[in-house]
This record gives structure tokens, sequence and C-alpha cells, in this order.
């Protein structure tokens, strides 16, 4: 994405038609516009004609362009679990491990970068996919793989507004549960970017209207924010500035309509005491 991104700042500074661009591709207006937005994958020898075009002359700086190209190429982190991984997916992992910034709301369940291993393995098994254990196992090693970015030495910053009835919600037993709040109690008293704030139940309806989902800002000024929705067969990445600013616009609704930040360990003192009498 922020290679597309480039190109077309390049494209857009020398004056050149998208029509153009794809005429010198032979290939389609949208074929260039996808490679802009970063929908699919860059050909070095695509990229090159483009910098032709866009009159980067200069070796060095075409030598280090198509150098992130091939890059971009490279089998990622998470390529050894792409047999159960789909490629709707694909595409938020490398998105999240880059971001600088990741904001989300979860309506249902506690938010995947912060899940522990028996939660994750109770919430892979309610779902759709296949479950023989082995799959589940490496769906579970994925996730639990994903929050080493929080581990990092410069990790992003995670705000999470968690609705009171995730945590409520007993996925895999009251153990489980009480595990799972136990940690997340921890992650959030010792990793200072790491802000959880819980929208009471008590608050009613309220602005998330039960939708769930994620906004990421990454480090690079060139790269839009980027809304991302998960849905059962399929995800929705949303990047017009019209839809971010709709959901910068719920987000903020619910930090400020949730409890701080400061009162998080109370209510989850106050969940985990509700779990020991059930029990």
């Amino acid at each position: 994405m922020l290679l597309g991104s480039q190109l077309r700042r390049l494209r857009e500074e020398h004056g050149v038609a998208r029509a153009e661009a794809a005429e010198a591709l032979g290939t389609a207006d949208s074929t260039v516009s996808r490679m802009e937005l970063g929908r699919v994958a860059l050909k070095e020898t695509n990229v090159a004609v483009l910098l032709t075009l866009y009159g980067v002359d200069d070796e060095e700086e075409r030598a280090a362009f198509l150098a992130r190209v091939r890059e971009t190429n490279t089998q990622c982190w998470w390529h050894p679990y792409s047999d159960v991984t789909p490629n709707w997916l694909q595409r938020y992992l490398g998105l999240e491990a880059t971001a600088s910034v990741i904001r989300t709301y979860e309506a249902q369940w506690l938010p995947g970068l912060l899940q522990t291993e028996a939660y994750a393995e109770a919430l892979i098994r309610l779902g759709t996919y296949s479950q023989r254990d082995d799959e589940v196992a490496r769906r579970v090693r994925l996730r639990l793989e994903r929050q080493q970015v929080l581990s990092q030495p410069d990790p992003p910053t995670l705000w999470a507004v968690i609705d009171e009835a995730a945590l409520r919600r007993p996925v895999g037993g009251p153990r489980v549960m009480r595990d799972q709040i136990e940690a997340l109690a921890v992650r959030e008293s010792k990793n200072s970017k790491v802000m959880i704030q819980v929208m009471p139940l008590a608050a009613g309806g309220h602005a998330g209207a039960g939708t769930s989902f994620t906004i990421l800002r990454f480090p690079q000024k060139e790269m839009r924010d980027l809304v991302y929705v998960e849905q059962l067969t399929s995800a929705l990445y949303l990047d017009k500035p019209a839809d971010i600013d709709c959901y910068f616009d719920v987000m903020n609704r619910l930090s400020e309509e949730a409890a701080t930040p400061q009162q998080t360990p109370e209510i989850l003192d106050r969940i985990l005491a509700d779990l020991g009498r059930a029990a």
C-alpha cells in the first residue's frame, strides 16, 4: 500500500494520467488503480516501466524503490499458516504488523491481540472452519504469534474499547474466562502502550451499534488510515476519507461513553468476583 501510494504521488507530480500509465503497461486503468491502492502484488518489471514514465532516472533512487518491491514479494511471517488463513485475512496481518496505532471496538469477543491461548482455542472451535485438532492448533498458534507485535522494541499503541458483554460471555467456561480476565488486567497494567476501556452494560445503547471494527494508523505519512471490518467469510477494508471520518467519530464517541481506563481494573475485578461466585 505504501509503495502504491508513492507510485500514485509520482504519477500525479509528473502530470501522467492513469490511462497513460495503463497504456505503458499494456493493461487496464483499473489495474493501475489497484496497484496504487496496494490491492495487487507489484511486479518489478511493471514498476520499472512506471518509474521511467514518471521521470525517475536516478539509478540509486530506482534501485531503492525496486528493492522495496522485491521485499514486498518475499514470504511473510504468516506464510507457514497460509493453508489455514483466508486471503482476506492475510492482508490484515501485514497491515496490523506495521501499524503505529491500533484502535479497536469489540462487541462480542476480546480483541485477538489480547486473547489467551485457551480463550482463543475455545473461540476458534466456535467458528465455521474445520474443527480438526491440528488445524485448530495452527489457528491458535497464528493468533498467538500475532500478539508478538505488542512485545517488539517499538510496539504500536493498542487502544481497545471492549463491551462488558464480551467480558461476561463465558467462552470456554468460567475457568478459561477467569484466566483471560486476569491476563487482560496484567497486560493493561504492565504495558503502557495498551489502553483498555470497558463499555458498561448499564450504558445501554451506544454509537457502536454492535458492529466490531478496527482503525489502523501507520507511521508513514503517505499511508492513509484504514478501517477493517471482519465478516464471517470476508472482510471490508475501508480507506475513503468519508468512511474513515465516520468510524473515527464513532470510535471517539465510544471512548467518551465508556468507562475511563483508570476504572478498568475495578471493572475487571468485579467481573472476576462474579465469575468466582458463578463457579
